[in-house]
């Protein structure tokens, strides 16, 4: 089975450059959609292709109730966020943009509450010993 190759350095930098700047687009509300106006919306990360040309922002709601709906309205405003990228980022192309529900929390609430569990936390009291 063949690795997956890291993110480069200016992978990195252009998926930051771009998470702030829709943290910012989403804080000021400047894209329009009945699904977003008035939710809070975090931009956790912001994963970029080797060629720079897809650019998949990771977002988590606030409120778990809204995921759905909330992840509809960024579907259906892509190409809004993109025009309002262009201003903020200084890049010869603009990235098209793809917007996924972040799940990293669930994992670790997850991973939180089976080491919670009594059996678990038996087995490692007992390697402390």
């Amino acid at each position: 089975m063949r690795q997956a190759k890291a993110p480069s350095q200016r992978q990195l930098r252009v998926g930051e450059l771009i998470r702030h700047a829709l943290a910012d687009i989403l804080n000021r509300g400047e894209v329009s959609d009945p699904d977003l106006d008035g939710r809070a919306i975090t931009v956790l990360e912001v994963a970029m292709t080797p060629d720079l040309k897809h650019a998949t922002a990771y977002v988590r709601p606030l409120v778990d109730a809204d995921s759905e709906a909330v992840m509809a309205g960024l579907d259906r405003s892509r190409k809004r966020f993109r025009s309002a990228l262009a201003p903020k980022v200084r890049l010869k192309f603009l990235p098209d943009l793809r917007f996924r529900r972040d799940t990293s929390l669930d994992y670790a609430r997850k991973v939180d509450a089976i080491l919670a569990r009594p059996d678990v936390a038996r087995d490692l009291d007992a390697g402390e010993d």
